[in-house]
């Protein structure tokens, strides 16, 4: 059954079909083939793997992500971006990675940080002389910092699969995402000075003042949300509700940009996002089934320790399986259905878990930037059509190369990960 489900998997992979369906699909013909078990039983995993309290933070952060976006705080956090950073050779692109970690801290999206962000900034960037590519990859690659900063998607996702605590992965990912950050921004700063991109503004204190005045309510809704978690206020899905109701209120009421029609349209939007993540998590779900009861983990564990039992080596391995799956296959999908595989890999090796969830979160989102998935680069690509698609994968490769370094860091120094926790004693 397990071969089956693997060949049928690919198969619908190769002819393009979507990933939910085709995760369901490969899943019914393999029972049907083998007769094992009744069908009804795809059903009833695809249920069971939505009936989690703590799924309910993915369509609630998503909602507060929208709120935020259409309430006019996407444009106040670059503001303050660009008081902070805007005067540097390459100015504009530094505000835009700086931009996209203020965001990441409000959206937990990927794809919502690149919209969010690159529609007010890759034109702007574009304006002011620099290369189309180069500003439609960077807002593709910053993006990737929208599931890394907390709240995350991901790690929600992680959590519930692996057993592991929500809110300590999302202290785990702070330190990880402002590296990826500080790194494109480095990178930026070269690029600059080899092409000539000059900064934008004069620094001001003043202005800084006021820009940080103008976006306090946009920089509180982290504070709130992980002040609250881990105050014991309240749990993470609790959480994401209460971000939705303080993104309505600074939206609405205090900065008065979130018109009716926007409410209206984040809650669509957010509702027609959370179905298709909703349904690749069931179908994965049914599918990890599958192949766990076809001991197909247990499989892969002893596959992979027969080649080496060093945690070094071990790591290394995994890395290398998760890169080229999150070329393949969606983000939440690939952390269902991989994260059992590798659990008894990592207990076994002592490896930390909430580590090991900071190394796949950080691995499978460089799938978005890598074809033929790389959702973050037709997501950027949208914002400016007129750069080809191959031009844009070969201006993002640096950027790509830059954050595979970061992970390298982050998989052998597990402190950076986990050094919050130590000190906060979470």
């Amino acid at each position: 059954m397990g071969n089956i489900l693997v060949i049928v998997f690919g198969f619908l992979v190769i002819l393009n079909v979507p990933l939910g369906i085709a995760l369901g699909l490969s899943s019914l013909v393999a029972l049907a083939v083998t007769q094992k078990v009744p069908l009804f039983l795809v059903a009833q995993r695809m249920f069971t793997g939505l009936d989690s309290f703590p799924l309910m933070a993915i369509p609630l952060f998503m909602i507060a992500g929208r709120f935020m976006e259409r309430g006019g705080i996407s444009k106040r956090l670059i503001n303050l971006a660009s008081n902070i950073v805007g005067s540097v050779s390459g100015g504009l692109a530094l505000v835009s990675v700086l931009a996209c970690m203020f965001f990441a801290a409000i959206s937990g999206s990927a794809p919502a940080t690149v919209v969010a962000i690159g529609s007010i900034m890759v034109p702007a960037m574009v304006e002011a002389g620099y290369d189309k590519d180069f500003s439609v990859a960077l807002m593709a690659a910053a993006g990737t910092i929208g599931v890394i900063i907390p709240p995350s998607i991901p790690f929600v996702t992680y959590g519930i699969t692996m057993n592991a605590s929500i809110g300590q992965l999302f202290i785990a990912g702070i330190i990880p995402g402002i590296l990826m950050g500080g790194s494109l921004m480095l990178l930026c700063f070269i690029i600059a000075k080899k092409r000539g991109y000059k900064g934008t503004i004069k620094p001001s204190l003043r202005g800084f003042l006021i820009s940080l005045k103008d976006s306090f309510w946009g920089l509180m809704m982290p504070v709130i949300i992980l002040g609250g978690i881990y105050g014991g206020v309240f749990t993470p899905t609790e959480a994401a509700a209460v971000a939705c109701v303080y993104s309505f209120i600074v939206g609405a009421l205090i900065h008065r940009e979130l018109k009716f029609k926007d409410f209206i349209k984040g809650f669509s939007e957010a509702g027609v996002t959370s179905a298709m993540v909703m349904l690749i998590i069931s179908t994965a779900t049914a599918m990890g089934w599958i192949m766990t009861t076809e001991q197909i983990p247990v499989k892969v564990a002893t596959a992979i320790s027969s080649i080496s039992s060093n945690p070094i080596v071990l790591l290394l391995l995994i890395n290398i399986i998760l890169l080229i799956t999150g070329c393949l296959m969606e983000l939440n999908a690939a952390i269902i259905i991989l994260g059992p595989i590798f659990l008894p890999l990592i207990m076994k090796s002592n490896i930390n878990i909430i580590h090991f969830g900071v190394i796949m979160v950080v691995n499978m989102t460089l799938g978005l930037l890598t074809p033929p998935l790389g959702v973050n680069l037709f997501v950027a690509g949208s914002l400016e059509e007129s750069v080809g698609f191959k031009k844009i994968v070969r201006a993002v490769m640096p950027m790509l190369l830059v954050l595979l370094v970061d992970l390298f860091i982050l998989t052998y120094m597990p402190k950076l990960s986990l050094i919050l926790l130590e000190i906060f004693k979470i």
